[in-house]
């Protein structure tokens, strides 16, 4: 086990690799948060959850509709009794951003129009929503 004083460099270090998509996060918290949603820190990640956050997937297509996303060390959710049901989902999206910094964004989107263009579910067969679910321990669709 690393020395204390290592872990807290290593853990500077990898807030500030993922900051870029961490920033994004907190870019579209503040609307949501201006609108009644509240923000509260759960193991490293600021959850935003109720307020402009439901009213905003509610309006959404059923096709385009999603329960909670993630950017870097922020996580959008509808309310808190479904931030808490994803949790573990959405904290292997987590340590995928922390794995490949804002490199996620490009990563992400072409693995959904990978499979979109092999004729599968872009959101379901994306390798990252897989390895998601795989961890966390999810059913699967």
């Amino acid at each position: 086990m690393p020395p204390r004083w290592l872990r807290r460099w290593f853990d500077a270090l990898l807030y500030l690799w993922v900051s870029p998509a961490t920033l994004v996060g907190v870019i579209c918290a503040l609307p949501a948060m201006a609108s009644g949603a509240r923000a509260r820190i759960v193991d490293g990640v600021i959850e935003v959850t109720g307020g402009g956050c439901g009213r905003f997937v509610g309006a959404r297509s059923r096709r385009c509709r999603f329960d909670a996303i993630t950017f870097g060390h922020v996580v959008l959710c509808v309310d808190e009794a479904t931030a808490a049901s994803v949790r573990a989902h959405e904290r292997v999206h987590v340590r995928q951003y922390e794995r490949f910094g804002a490199l996620f964004f490009v990563l992400y989107a072409g693995s959904s129009a990978l499979q979109w263009l092999r004729g599968r579910r872009a959101y379901l067969d994306n390798r990252f929503e897989r390895e998601a679910r795989a961890l966390a321990g999810d059913p699967g669709c």
